[in-house]
């Protein structure tokens, strides 16, 4: 029987890369099942006692079908020992790299009214290569405005895997 439930909305794999190293990391891996948000929303909430949403920013927004996600299971998800962590650029400046200071999370939970037992923030990663023209212009062009990399050949990757790894110790101890 799976004891945690690991969500994930994810724009280019960064978020989805995140939660599956929780889920090999931590002491109760066979234990916890990992859904992408579209299958999540049909899966029944009530047997899980952990659940851990992990949720992606693409110009300045989380997805809406995390945002509806949130929305419709609010009071199961308040009833229940919650977690959540948002995977986004701005993360990559030290002053914006905690859940207190990241202004994606303050607005989200604002937002959805929502206060999960953990929270965190991952900086993400940029893969210029991968966008299409009109992605790779805008982000260069917000990373230019935001003093980030703008080298359109090249991919950067932000994440503090090490964070990462000690995320999924303290969330394992909500269930230890």
């Amino acid at each position: 029987m799976f004891k945690r439930l690991i969500i994930y909305s994810t724009t280019d794999g960064q978020t989805k890369l995140i939660c599956e190293r929780i889920k090999s990391l931590s002491k109760f891996n066979n234990q916890t099942k990992l859904l992408e948000i579209d299958e999540a929303i049909k899966e029944n909430l009530q047997p899980y006692e952990v659940i851990t949403i992990g949720a992606s920013i693409r110009y300045g927004k989380h997805s809406p079908s995390v945002l509806n996600f949130i929305k419709e299971n609010l009071e199961t998800l308040k009833k229940k020992k919650s977690v959540f962590f948002s995977v986004n650029v701005v993360a990559r400046k030290e002053e914006k790299s905690s859940p207190e200071t990241n202004p994606y999370v303050i607005k989200f939970l604002k937002l959805t009214k929502w206060n999960p037992n953990k929270k965190e923030v991952f900086a993400g990663k940029i893969d210029y290569p991968k966008y299409s023209f009109l992605d790779r212009q805008i982000i260069r062009l917000i990373m230019f405005i935001t003093k980030g990399p703008t080298d359109t050949s090249k991919s950067y990757e932000f994440t503090d895997w090490y964070k990462v790894d000690d995320f999924t110790r303290k969330i394992d101890e909500i269930l230890a």
